[in-house]
């Protein structure tokens, strides 16, 4: 499972960093515009706390694809590890095209269909991400969708994987998981999220209580071995 962060929020970052085993942080225009500074200066200072070996995802804007494509080189030319996001739009597919000839890596984005996805993976889509949540809310299912979406890869053998995005709770993350996606993206109150259960909680206390009562309060394996 490949686990990354949806977040352009620094601090965020550094905590997700710190703690979990991310492959990455994925950004679009609205998480860009939430922190309201220049995009360039956002994701230098993501890449500075993620360094080179995490991926970063960043979305193009243009309404064709010969500016989406022009806005992919220009983003690859400042960050030749970044990925770029481009829309299932006819003109986003067009774009993915001509982004792949030139060897820059592409996540497929704002997915809600499989066929979408397909024909993404087919134009040079890396990534495929569809919005699980967003689907949920018309009375679809999401989980299905990129179900769907995993089948179809694994029928035509496509060089892409599922990164499933748009989760609101940690149910909709394990039904995602369990349909067999390869990769996801969450915001980092969901992240968290995934870790909490009363019962562990209460598990962790009682050992603390046990311990404390033989070798005394604040001590460690370190202090008592």
């Amino acid at each position: 499972m490949i686990y990354m962060l949806d977040t352009a929020n620094l601090a965020a970052i550094e905590r997700g960093v710190d703690l979990y085993p991310l492959a990455g942080v994925t950004t679009n225009p609205s998480i860009i515009a939430k922190e309201n500074r220049p995009m360039r200066s956002i994701l230098m200072d993501i890449r500075e706390i993620i360094g080179t070996s995490r991926m970063l995802h960043a979305q193009v804007m243009g309404d064709t694809a010969e500016v989406m494509h022009q806005e992919a080189k220009l983003l690859h030319k400042f960050d030749n590890e970044l990925i770029i996001k481009v829309p299932v739009t006819p003109q986003g597919i067009k774009a993915m095209q001509m982004i792949a000839a030139d060897g820059i890596r592409i996540t497929a984005t704002a997915i809600l269909t499989p066929q979408q996805a397909l024909m993404a993976a087919v134009a040079g889509a890396e990534f495929l991400a569809p919005y699980i949540n967003r689907l949920d809310n018309i009375c679809s299912n999401g989980v299905q969708v990129a179900s769907d979406i995993v089948k179809l890869i694994e029928n035509y053998q496509l060089d892409a994987k599922v990164l499933a995005a748009s989760f609101k709770n940690v149910q909709q993350v394990h039904e995602a998981i369990m349909s067999g996606i390869q990769s996801i993206t969450i915001v980092p109150e969901v992240f968290d999220q995934l870790l909490v259960h009363p019962l562990t909680d209460s598990g962790v206390a009682g050992f603390v209580s046990d311990w404390e009562g033989v070798y005394g309060q604040g001590k460690t394996v370190l202090d008592v071995f």
